[in-house]
């Protein structure tokens, strides 16, 4: 049966690219692509099993992690990241009009955010408008002569319009770790493990006492974030990533979830993956 990946549409989006790179690294065959509008209707839909897997950004070099992703990890506690991958990511300002009349910038609010300096240097009156993704920015600017819409070069070709300036992110390294989200818990090659958790109390030092296991263990974070647990200020989720050895620290990620559970009022393990760098040149 072929397998329906969903995605973070309509077409041309970075997403659709990672969904398909993401699918053929994942050995799915002619899998069926359902771009979803929004987000978390990606996330629902594997969520609520309407589809086999979803593509959904993670975290990006400059805005750090993508909040609706990790809220949603959180919340359904029984989805899993099978495979990450990190595509460059490279931002073009498009539009029907000429740069001298654009007065309106559209895009999703991870990109305005991206190409907010170039914005306020090049465009300094233009308002910004958030979209649920870059492909419909584009879509919504097509025949205005004020708007433009920032997005990927290859948007330009679909929806005919034109390139204002490439590229315009404000950091050249720009780029967004994209994962494979399933219900499946997927066992191989991985060099992260991801997980979460909240704390029982919030008392000095319960969350040193956390981060020195995971040193003790000799584990490597390379990423920590905390998120509002939205239950009352001042209360946190933590989100982990720690460099894993399949030969020599599967074992000891066992042992840090063990060790940390007695400190926990909740954690959740998101699985050990494989995440790997793209070049789309």
């Amino acid at each position: 049966m072929r397998k329906q990946v969903a995605y973070l549409g309509p077409e041309g989006t970075y997403a659709e690219k990672a969904a398909h790179i993401l699918s053929k690294l994942s050995n799915f065959e002619s899998p069926l692509f359902v771009p979803c509008n929004g987000l978390y209707s990606v996330i629902k839909s594997i969520a609520y099993n309407n589809c086999d897997a979803a593509i959904v950004p993670i975290e990006n070099s400059i805005e750090g992690g993508v909040t609706t992703t990790l809220d949603a990890l959180w919340k359904f506690s029984d989805i899993n990241i099978n495979k990450a991958i990190v595509l460059p990511i490279s931002h073009a300002l498009i539009s029907d009009g000429e740069i001298s009349g654009i007065s309106e910038v559209l895009s999703h609010p991870q990109a305005l955010a991206q190409c907010s300096e170039w914005l306020s240097e090049n465009l300094p009156e233009a308002i910004t408008l958030s979209t649920n993704s870059t492909s419909e920015a584009v879509k919504m600017v097509k025949g205005s002569s004020f708007r433009a819409a920032i997005g990927s070069k290859s948007l330009i070709a679909i929806e005919g319009l034109k390139e204002l300036a490439f590229p315009i992110n404000d950091v050249p390294g720009n780029c967004t770790r994209f994962v494979l989200l399933s219900k499946e818990s997927i066992t191989g090659k991985a060099n992260i493990a991801s997980f979460a958790f909240s704390l029982l109390s919030n008392n000095p030092g319960a969350l040193l006492e956390a981060l020195n296991y995971i040193a003790e263990l000799g584990f490597n974070m390379s990423k920590i974030e905390s998120r509002p647990s939205k239950r009352e200020l001042g209360e946190y989720i933590i989100f982990v990533d720690v460099d894993i050895n399949p030969n020599t620290n599967i074992d000891s990620f066992c042992k840090l979830k063990k060790k940390l559970k007695p400190l926990c009022e909740n954690l959740v393990d998101f699985g050990c993956y494989l995440s790997e760098k793209i070049n789309l040149e």
